[in-house]
């Protein structure tokens, strides 16, 4: 849920966005098994993956944009919103590279990228900061990806729709992870700022 640091906070838990977010959580799981049916000589089920992953990607939209109109910026809404990102991200790169449908290369590009991040929440943690708020590039890569994973899925097939699937899938998934790494080295930038200052302080 990318917000300001001046909008109001509340530690209301069951809110509309909230509930979005969880939502969202709980179809990841659904989403795998969806997607990884056929892997496991089940009925093809791409369909139903691909309406999971749209409302992951609408819900995600609507979130943070209601939790700013309707003043319910929640402490737990972002915790829950990144997570729920995150989540998608890891089951979707799991469910496609399984497939053959995404090559191993991409996935290692993400995941090398999620680890890195990891560390440095690791760190913070370690100096007792909390995670700085996802920023808006962030989010841009994260709404990139989750447009381009269904479209790359959707172009598990053949015809003119599936062809352009690819073709616009693969636009979505480059820019993402382009993006993805770049706001992964800023927010790398902005932590060296914080354990650097807070070093001056010492």
């Amino acid at each position: 849920m990318d917000v300001q640091e001046t909008d109001m906070q509340t530690d209301r838990v069951f809110t509309i966005p909230n509930i979005l977010s969880m939502a969202r959580l709980v179809g990841v799981p659904l989403f795998l098994w969806l997607v990884l049916s056929p892997v496991f000589d089940g009925p093809n089920m791409d369909g139903w993956a691909l309406l999971v992953l749209v409302f992951s990607g609408v819900s995600d939209y609507l979130d943070g944009k209601l939790a700013r109109r309707w003043n319910q910026v929640s402490n737990l809404g972002r915790i829950l919103d990144p997570a729920a990102d995150r989540l998608y991200i890891l089951s979707t790169l799991v469910g496609l590279t399984w497939r053959d449908i995404l090559p191993w290369w991409v996935t290692a590009l993400l995941l090398a990228r999620e680890a890195m991040m990891a560390v440095t929440v690791l760190v913070l943690d370690r100096r007792g900061y909390a995670p700085p708020q996802v920023n808006y590039l962030g989010k841009a890569a994260t709404l990139n990806l989750m447009y381009g994973f269904p479209l790359l899925l959707l172009s598990d097939g053949s015809g003119v729709i599936a062809s352009l699937a690819a073709i616009f899938g693969w636009a979505f998934v480059g820019w993402g992870t382009a993006l993805y790494w770049w706001a992964g080295v800023l927010y790398v930038v902005q932590v060296r700022r914080i354990l650097k200052a807070d070093a001056t302080a010492d």
